[in-house]
């Protein structure tokens, strides 16, 4: 991968390292950087949509928490069927705008909406049959994590699903050693140099705080849902799967 492919947030020219946003600079770059820093992301976002295609019921609602630039939700757009209404939040304005734009006929046909809101002041989910929270859980702070996934848990339908796809922890210090070293070797792989990778971690340390896989799996079953197994794994990313009876 070329250089001047580089998202440019975190470069060797950069001078201060700050708690990583996702205001207008990153909302520029954000889709570039996600297919460079996320393992199998492409993937992925098939898998999201594929599982909502099987899951989500005529005349409900599908929910993108944390929708950012709309990825996601282009994806629940080609899957599910088209009486099912999408719903995108993100506290990111700047993201907002972008997904408004990338997803322009989806919101002119009236089959989207969008929302502005903080999950950390919780949210309000009505009829849903599918949410999904995609490499969002990580970034509420963990003492709202549970009220946030019970009132998720809590719209949703019988039957409903919520699809988390998080980073996480190893299981112990050497296997978390380990999957980060193999995860800063992609990243290499996909152009970022030393210092991009050091100064993004840095950015991300206060912000992004994961959980390991099993502590996603109680924190699930806790919130109330009944079926919950794991659907994706690579290294120190995972995807889950909850289903409420």
């Amino acid at each position: 991968m070329t250089s001047n492919r580089r998202d440019r947030l975190f470069t060797e020219q950069d001078k201060a390292i700050a708690d990583f946003d996702f205001g207008a600079r990153t909302a520029e770059v954000f889709d570039d950087m996600l297919d460079r820093s996320i393992p199998q992301y492409r993937e992925l976002q098939r898998m999201i949509g594929e599982l909502a295609g099987e899951l989500a019921t005529p005349g409900s609602r599908v929910y993108d928490l944390g929708c950012s630039t709309g990825i996601t939700l282009n994806s629940l757009y080609h899957a599910v069927a088209p009486d099912v209404e999408l719903v995108g939040m993100d506290y990111s304005q700047a993201m907002l705008e972008k997904a408004r734009a990338n997803l322009a006929g989806p919101f002119e046909e009236g089959r989207l909406r969008f929302e502005h809101g903080d999950l950390n002041d919780g949210v309000r989910i009505e009829n849903a049959s599918v949410v999904v929270l995609n490499l969002t859980l990580q970034f509420v702070r963990p003492v709202n994590r549970e009220a946030l996934l019970r009132s998720v848990v809590d719209g949703l339908r019988p039957g409903g699903a919520l699809i988390l796809v998080e980073k996480v922890l190893g299981s112990d210090a050497f296997l978390n050693r380990l999957w980060i070293k193999l995860y800063y070797d992609m990243k290499k792989r996909n152009g970022y140099s030393e210092t991009e990778i050091a100064r993004k971690r840095e950015a991300l340390e206060n912000v992004l705080i994961p959980y390991r896989p099993d502590e996603n799996i109680k924190i699930l079953m806790r919130s109330g849902l009944d079926n919950v197994d794991m659907f994706f794994k690579w290294y120190n990313f995972a995807g889950f799967l909850g289903v409420k009876a």
